[in-house]
C-alpha cells in the first residue's frame, strides 16, 4: 500500500528535522570537529611536503607538496564523513536518547538519509576547510573539477553509509575505535594518499588496487592535474559499486532495526 502524499511528506519533515539536528550537532562543537582535522591536514602536508618537496616529483612534473594536497583533503573527507555517522549513532545508544528515534514514525529511509546527509556535510566542511588552508602552498587551478565533486561526494556518501553501519554494529565506543583504528585508517593511509601508486614495487601496486579507498583518493586526484595512476571511469565504476553495496546493506540494516530494538 503506498504511502499518501500527506505521509510522504510527514516523512520528508522528519528527516529534515533529524538531519538538521546531526547537523546542528557538529556543528556547535565545530572547534572539534572541523577545526581539529584541518589543522592536522596542515601539520601533514607541512612535514611531509618540507621533507619530499625537493626529492619526489609525481606524474612527471608534478611538485610532492601539490600532489599531497587533493590526498590530504580526500583523506579529511573521507574520515570526517566516517566520524560523524558513527559517533552520534554510537553516543545515542549508548546514553539511551535513541529510544526518542524508535518511538517515531521516521523509515529507515529517513534516519538513512538524515545521517548520511550530515556526514556528507561535515565531511564537505573538513575538505573545503584543508582546500582552502593548504591550496596557497602551490597546488594550481583544478584540471576537470567535475571528477572532484563527483568524488567527493561518492567518497562522502559511502563513508557515512560505512560509519552508519559501524554505529549499527557497535555496543561501545572501544568497538567503534577498532572498527576505525583497523579497518578504516589502514585502507585510508594505504591508498595512496602520500604516494603515487605507479612508484610501489609490483606486487604492492597490485594489492593497492585491491583497495577500494586507492579508487576514491586516486579519481579526486585525477580532477586536478588531468592525470592518475587509474582510469577516472574505473575508479568511478568502483567506487560507485561500492557505495550502492554498502547503501543497500546500511538500508537493510535499519529496516531490521539491527542492534536498536534491545
Amino acid at each position: 500500500m503506498s504511502a499518501t502524499p500527506r505521509q510522504t511528506h510527514g516523512l520528508l519533515d522528519g528527516a529534515r528535522t533529524l538531519f538538521y539536528k546531526e547537523v546542528l550537532r557538529f556543528w556547535k562543537v565545530s572547534f572539534q570537529t572541523v577545526a581539529a582535522p584541518v589543522l592536522t591536514a596542515v601539520l601533514y602536508l607541512l612535514i611531509f611536503g618540507h621533507v619530499l618537496e625537493d626529492h619526489v616529483k609525481v606524474y612527471g612534473s608534478v611538485g610532492y607538496t601539490a600532489f599531497l594536497i587533493p590526498g590530504l583533503v580526500m583523506m579529511s573527507v573521507l574520515q570526517n564523513a566516517f566520524a560523524n555517522s558513527s559517533s552520534s549513532l554510537i553516543q545515542s545508544k549508548i546514553t539511551g536518547n535513541i529510544v526518542f528515534l524508535l518511538v517515531t514514525p521516521l523509515s529507515h529511509w529517513a534516519w538513512y538519509v538524515a545521517y548520511v546527509g550530515a556526514s556528507v556535510v561535515r565531511g564537505l566542511v573538513v575538505g573545503t576547510g584543508v582546500l582552502v588552508v593548504t591550496a596557497w602552498f602551490g597546488l594550481s587551478w583544478p584540471a576537470q573539477p567535475q571528477w572532484i565533486l563527483v568524488f567527493g561526494l561518492l567518497g562522502a556518501v559511502l563513508m557515512g553509509s560505512l560509519g552508519l553501519m559501524a554505529g549499527l554494529w557497535a555496543e561501545k565506543f572501544d568497538q567503534l575505535a577498532g572498527f576505525q583504528n583497523f579497518l578504516v585508517m589502514p585502507l585510508t593511509m594505504l591508498a595512496g594518499v602520500f604516494y603515487s601508486v605507479s612508484s610501489l614495487p609490483p606486487f604492492w601496486q597490485v594489492a593497492s588496487h585491491l583497495n577500494p579507498f586507492f579508487y576514491m583518493i586516486d579519481g579526486f586526484r585525477r580532477g586536478f592535474f588531468g592525470v592518475s595512476d587509474a582510469s577516472p571511469w574505473l575508479s568511478l565504476a568502483v567506487v560507485l559499486g561500492f557505495t550502492v553495496v554498502v547503501a543497500a546493506w546500511t538500508l537493510r540494516l535499519l529496516k531490521t532495526g539491527y542492534k536498536l530494538r534491545h
